[in-house]
């Protein structure tokens, strides 16, 4: 889709991560083991031909531009479009956090010197597998202005999300957040298709009037006066910027059926590569139904859990129901149950760490316990 450029908005989106954001932004969150936040609707547009894709960052994002890097793991480092980290503006002296329609203010030269016609926009916090392609063409099809892309939920999530009225016809007529009375099943997985004009001219337009966020101000109140159409996203969809959403997404991960549907597709999910040896198992591990990412090395019991790369499990130690993330070292004698550990967490022997599922325990980076 040489006519689509992507554009992924890290300005002001929905956080809740506590630990997990302390040092990063949301979309360099880990997840699933080896995969970053970001790496979901990169892989998206990447493997729907997207060629041209900017993020606009706004805090927090040493780690995340580490990760990206030249934008070579996604086939992005190029001479001509490919992968394009704008930094935030400064904020407004006064301590207000200004929105996103003013950092796409301040980075224009990005959308006029793009030859492409239309802009897909999305968040980093939505874990799913979709190609643009079928969806770019139904906006064609409508003659849309704005084209959301929503899932029908099954259950509630947790975290911030909005809600959509949709008509049999696919016309939106209401978008409201969590907060308002919308009694519907039809969540939005905030991503936008309009075309670059339509998306300059909201810019312009909103920044006039004193507004500066664009789904408040330039769509959700604008909802009767622009054509306004739904997708349909039939397939799995996280919602990950709350840590119960965080920690029951990551769990779902150990469901074969969702498993293959992120990750054994023809579309797959790209990430930042590392060279590491395989996981290594001693004699006395016991390992079940678990994920296991490269370098690891098990001596104890690990049963229903997620472990990223360098992990170390010492003898003796028992991890039930938990996401541990990079080089955490884990010695001997040690339970941990319902817990997330972030990246380099040391737990001395014989400590004894309990969660609940709605509530599980919280251990910082670098945390020694």
């Amino acid at each position: 889709m040489k006519h689509v450029m992507g554009v992924i908005n890290l300005v002001n989106e929905p956080d809740d991560l506590e630990e997990l954001t302390l040092h990063r932004c949301a979309g360099s969150v880990p997840f699933g083991g080896r995969y970053r936040l970001i790496d979901f609707i990169l892989s998206n547009m990447v493997n729907s031909s997207i060629g041209n894709v900017a993020v606009f960052t706004q805090h927090k994002y040493r780690s995340l531009m580490d990760h990206l890097g030249s934008g070579k793991e996604w086939d992005l480092d190029r001479k001509r479009g490919g992968l394009f980290v704008l930094p935030s503006v400064q904020d407004d002296p006064a301590g207000m956090s200004r929105g996103d329609l003013f950092q796409f203010y301040s980075h224009r030269d990005y959308f006029y010197r793009g030859r492409e016609e239309l802009v897909i926009i999305g968040r980093s916090h939505m874990v799913c597998n979709i190609n643009f392609e079928d969806a770019v063409r139904y906006h064609e099809d409508m003659r849309a202005d704005v084209t959301v892309i929503y899932k029908e939920a099954e259950e509630e999530y947790s975290g911030s999300y909005r809600r959509l009225a949709v008509r049999p016809d696919g016309r939106v007529t209401v978008i409201e957040d969590q907060t308002g009375r919308l009694r519907t099943d039809y969540v939005s997985m905030e991503m936008y298709i309009m075309s670059k004009a339509l998306l300059l001219d909201m810019v312009e337009t909103c920044l006039a009037q004193g507004y500066d966020h664009l789904v408040r101000d330039g769509i959700m109140k604008n909802v009767d006066k622009l054509n306004v159409v739904g997708y349909h996203h039939d397939g799995y969809l996280g919602i990950v910027n709350s840590i119960q959403g965080y920690y029951r997404h990551s769990m779902e991960l150990l469901d074969p059926s969702v498993l293959r549907e992120l990750f054994f597709r023809k579309d797959l999910i790209y990430t930042k590569v590392k060279d590491e040896p395989p996981a290594r198992y001693e004699a006395n591990a016991s390992v079940r139904n678990s994920l296991i990412a490269n370098g690891c090395v098990i001596e104890g019991k690990v049963d229903n859990s997620i472990l990223s790369r360098g992990v170390k499990i010492g003898k003796g130690a028992v991890v039930k129901n938990s996401i541990i993330l990079q080089n955490c070292s884990i010695e001997e004698n040690v339970v941990i149950e319902n817990a997330i550990l972030d990246k380099d967490v040391f737990i001395s022997r014989g400590r004894v760490l309990t969660g609940d599922v709605r509530a599980p325990f919280i251990a910082a980076k670098m945390k020694v316990i």
